[in-house]
């Protein structure tokens, strides 16, 4: 199995760099394969350019990589912070880039593109892991947990990727050492729960 996993934290040393490595960890041990980006670490443009905004228009050659790498994966992860209810600006234009018609989604023939996309990826598992540090209570409560609607409904669900799952770990601030460790194996346990082990001698 094919993984794609997408890291957007600025800082190198930070939890969520623990949680994309203890991650890519657990796919590696069960014997897939994983493309891993760390979108600050490769300094990723996310700027939309005119040009290739349009379903047709030419794209940068990164990008087309990007892309390959997308539509090809069996499973994707997605690891970020929650800032202000949203993904980082970075991994916006990573979004915005890369999930593009006709390799993420299409519309049906004669549709404009204000009709319901059909969903292209291949991918059958996607996983997003979050960090935060609003407690769970006021994040329901007073904002109603914007991920969980961007990740799953106007993401992955319209891309065709219908088995989705996130987990937000917090509160990252206060957390002690022993939280953090707890944390990181239950990350690897999601992963081993997701996607399956490879059979090395049928696969």
């Amino acid at each position: 199995m094919k993984i794609l996993l997408i890291l957007a934290h600025p800082d190198p040393k930070s939890f969520n760099r623990a949680l994309a490595d203890a991650a890519c960890e657990a796919a590696d041990h069960n014997g897939h394969e994983v493309i891993f980006h760390d979108l600050y670490a490769e300094k990723f443009d996310p700027i939309l350019y005119s040009e290739e905004a349009a379903t047709d228009g030419p794209v940068p050659e990164i990008i087309h990589k990007h892309c390959e790498e997308l539509c090809t994966a069996d499973g994707i992860i997605i690891v970020h912070p929650n800032w202000w209810g949203q993904p980082p600006a970075i991994l916006k234009g990573w979004t915005d880039r890369v999930i593009r018609p006709e390799v993420a989604y299409r519309f049906e023939d004669g549709d404009s593109g204000e009709g319901v996309p059909i969903g292209l990826l291949q991918a059958r598992v996607a996983l997003v892991l979050n960090t935060s540090n609003t407690s769970e209570e006021r994040e329901e409560l007073i904002f109603g947990d914007p991920l969980e609607r961007i990740w799953k409904d106007c993401i992955f669900d319209l891309c065709g990727v219908k088995h989705f799952h996130r987990r937000m770990f917090r509160t990252i601030v206060t957390s002690t050492q022993k939280e953090r460790e707890d944390w990181l194996e239950e990350a690897k346990i999601l992963v081993d729960q997701l996607f399956s082990k490879v059979d090395k001698h049928h696969g």
